[in-house]
């Protein structure tokens, strides 16, 4: 199923730069936001602001230790994106032209 308008919403949160290198530094392994914001000419208010964006559709989640804030990839949420995008360019037999279901998929 396509789930459309969920996947816009990370697809939009992706389609800045800064949140793509954000993605890249985290496919390394979870990381502590004073870690990350080392990569950028930015402040922390700035860096929470592309987190929460992130967070909010689902592609990163956090957890906190004390006082420091740990981000990691939502692999689960990636794959379905990444199985999203193969089909939305693949005639398969989920393609909207072969199939009138409603979206059912949910991001956690």
């Amino acid at each position: 199923m396509k789930c459309y308008d969920e996947n816009a919403k990370i697809i939009k949160a992706l389609s800045e730069a800064n949140r793509l290198k954000i993605i890249d530094i985290l496919s390394c392994g979870e990381m502590c936001a004073c870690d990350i914001l080392e990569h950028f000419d930015f402040t922390q208010p700035t860096l929470s602001h592309h987190m929460k964006v992130l967070i909010d559709c689902g592609i990163v989640q956090s957890r906190k230790d004390g006082l420091w804030s740990y981000y990691a990839l939502n692999n689960s949420n990636c794959n379905k994106l990444i199985l999203f995008l193969m089909n939305l360019i693949t005639d398969t037999d989920e393609c909207i032209c072969k199939e009138k279901s409603k979206c059912k998929c949910k991001y956690d």
